[in-house]
């Protein structure tokens, strides 16, 4: 079965020892495409060297997350901004608003935000978002930007019904990970209300590994249990699941 991660931070230092197994592990689950979402400066050259080693699996985007948005976030949005000159990429992001670990630059993180929805529209490519403890405020700010240009994902989504009504609204689509197959998350039932036709897979990878995996390295060839997690819930087969998931990410992301 063919599948598309569509967001996998492959290229951390959780990696390092094995990347070649791991890209091996994938092809041999049927993971063909693995989209690469940005952080900061610091993991850019490491992302964009992965993306060289495999290019036909791996895809680059480019942005800055907010968790990495600090004092020198100017600097950072800059730099970021020059990789966008030179070259194309799949996707902005992975970008948005994270009121979690520290709203020190809350204000700065809208800025951010807002600077790379620009962005996406300049260059036609969706947005990608990182909505942690700020489902409702991401939803405004793409309320607020969206013109008819703007097309992208939430990222990890695990809100609940309504916000996923409003999304579905604002033209977007729901990234669904390994959050689904944890027993108490509650996206089981919420994904029982969701079309298939907005929603596209990924694992977030090292991070939120699935059932059977929870508390270890995630990776993109752990998929399949998303997959068949997903067909549990919808009363569907996995092969459709697949159909759908991939017709999405092709759509979204032109890949």
């Amino acid at each position: 079965m063919p599948l598309i991660d569509t967001h996998s931070h492959i290229y951390l230092p959780d990696f390092k020892e094995d990347i070649v197994g791991v890209l091996q592990n994938a092809e041999n689950e049927g993971v063909e495409k693995i989209l690469l979402p940005a952080i900061d400066n610091s993991t850019h050259e490491q992302m964009l060297e992965l993306e060289k080693m495999a290019p036909e699996v791996c895809l680059a985007m480019m942005g800055l997350h907010p968790c990495s948005v600090k004092e020198n976030f100017r600097e950072e949005l800059k730099i970021a901004r020059e990789h966008l000159d030179k070259r194309k990429f799949v996707a902005i992001g992975e970008t948005g608003l994270d009121f979690y670990w520290d709203k020190t630059f809350t204000a700065e993180q809208y800025i951010a935000f807002n600077e790379q929805i620009e962005w996406a529209k300049e260059f036609d490519i969706p947005v990608v978002i990182h909505s942690r403890n700020s489902i409702d405020e991401c939803i405004d700010v793409i309320k607020e930007q969206q013109d008819g240009r703007l097309k992208g994902v939430f990222h990890c989504f695990s809100g609940n019904e309504e916000q996923a009504g409003k999304i579905i609204d604002l033209g977007f689509y729901m990234g669904i990970g390994g959050v689904v197959t944890f027993k108490n998350s509650g996206l089981d039932k919420v994904m029982k209300e969701i079309d298939m036709k907005h929603i596209v897979l990924e694992t977030d990878a090292p991070y939120l590994a699935p059932v059977p995996y929870r508390g270890k390295r995630n990776e993109p060839a752990y998929l399949k249990y998303i997959v068949t997690k997903i067909s549990e819930i919808k009363g569907i087969s996995t092969e459709e699941v697949v159909h759908y998931t991939i017709n999405n990410s092709i759509q979204l992301f032109d890949c």
